[in-house]
């Protein structure tokens, strides 16, 4: 996908924070948020368990403190959000992203994500954007970096750190492939992204068609895992991604063309699915980040097939996750809701299963689901507040009213009502 310009200014600032290390950056104390207290909410937890309802849910440090129908009061001053009936549940969580500019980050957060996988940009932006978060400097969903893009031609992001230099020709052989991956961890990468296949969003290129093979992909996996950096994998055709899956991924992103043999090996080594099918569903319309007529017929014989093999992963038991693929860009129309949405349409998942597939799901994958995916109590308080119930109807996901991204208020549009004068 193209991304978007950045201003200068906002260069300047990333390449400085970049200039730190990670552990520096990390370190940087954040300000804890007031307390929080939502008031007349009805629950979905993300556990699967039943709705709670009219319950209230108390946010101290930035985790949920307690959740019952007359919780411990909070002892000083609190912020209280009567969400009088509304639906309150986890934050969602967009697994395949390429968030890299502060308004994009600003959008995602808007749309009900409190959590973002990156699956690259093109010159270390997702890390500048985490730090920024973390610190509490820019309001927005917590960032796993993924960096630099591992791919047979670097291009323009071979500027984005000297070491690249050497390898702006071709990223082909095992040393190379090491090579480019050491660069990544060295930046403070949370993951690392690579391909198997060519892309469906280039007229160009036959999505099908495989790039590195099995021992490419290994040598990318095992110097990651030096590094505790899990892969994910970019892979449309069935060859591709069933090595990648060989090799060791930790996930398969699009898999638009799976068999069930990949299916299967993905269950027996634990891999998951990330089918981005809001990109394809994109591919099919004008506007959005893709408007090209080969594409609209290409998206057209792809989205049938990528609704079977996400009904089919689902059988099969394995995991899939909801990862929407855009930048948050002018023209992004892709939003971790309607992907939500799509698997209940297609008939792969029940409301439930496919919340969960945004929450808790997405946060096991992610190595986060000790601390979010879920809201129970001693966990961080990444949630949202929807106007109806989604288990009844799932489009409700798509407007949200009050976002709360690890304790903080990062978006509220309720009371509708003038305050008293």
């Amino acid at each position: 996908m193209a991304f978007i310009a950045i201003p200068v200014p906002f260069l300047i600032v990333l390449t400085v924070l970049q200039a730190l290390s990670a552990a520096a950056v990390d370190a940087q104390p954040t300000a804890v948020a007031r307390p929080l207290v939502l008031v007349h909410a009805h629950l979905i937890d993300g556990t699967g368990a039943a709705p709670q309802r009219d319950v209230t849910i108390v946010v101290e440090g930035g985790r949920i403190a307690r959740i019952g129908a007359d919780p411990q009061p909070v002892r000083g001053a609190a912020d209280t959000i009567d969400v009088a009936g509304r639906w309150v549940l986890p934050g969602l969580i967009d697994a395949h992203t390429h968030i890299a500019s502060t308004a994009a980050m600003r959008k995602a957060l808007e749309s009900g994500v409190t959590t973002v996988r990156s699956a690259s940009t093109p010159h270390y932006e997702d890390v500048g954007l985490r730090a920024l978060v973390r610190r509490g400097v820019l309001p927005g969903p917590e960032m796993l970096a993924a960096g630099v893009f591992v791919t047979p031609y670097l291009g323009e992001t071979a500027l984005a750190d000297p070491r690249l230099a050497e390898f702006a020709g071709a990223v082909l052989t095992p040393e190379q492939l090491r090579g480019v991956v050491r660069v990544n961890p060295d930046r403070g990468v949370d993951v690392l992204k690579t391909r198997a296949t060519e892309r469906a969003g280039l007229p160009d290129q036959d999505p099908r068609k495989q790039v590195y093979d099995v021992a490419q992909l290994r040598a990318i996996v095992e110097e990651a895992a030096t590094r505790n950096v899990p892969v994910l994998v970019h892979a449309h055709g069935d060859e591709g991604a069933y090595a990648a899956v060989q090799a060791g991924a930790r996930s398969i992103e699009h898999g638009t063309f799976l068999s069930d043999s990949t299916l299967a090996l993905m269950k027996a080594r634990g891999a998951f699915l990330v089918p981005t099918y809001t990109t394809v569903v994109d591919l099919t319309r004008p506007g959005g980040d893709y408007d090209d007529p080969v594409l609209t017929v290409r998206g057209e014989a792809m989205l049938p097939r990528l609704a079977d093999v996400i009904r089919r992963a689902v059988r099969l038991g394995v995991p899939v996750v909801t990862g929407v693929d855009t930048d948050y860009g002018p023209r992004s129309t892709s939003r971790v809701a309607h992907e939500v949405a799509a698997f209940v349409q297609v008939g792969a998942m029940s409301p439930m299963q496919a919340l969960r597939s945004a929450t808790a799901d997405a946060a096991r994958m992610l190595g986060l689901d000790a601390r979010t995916g879920t809201l129970i109590v001693g966990k961080e308080a990444d949630l949202i507040v929807v106007e109806r119930n989604p288990l009844d109807d799932v489009g409700a996901l798509a407007d949200v009213l009050v976002v709360v991204a690890d304790g903080r208020v990062g978006l509220r549009r309720i009371p509708f009502t003038l305050p008293p004068r």
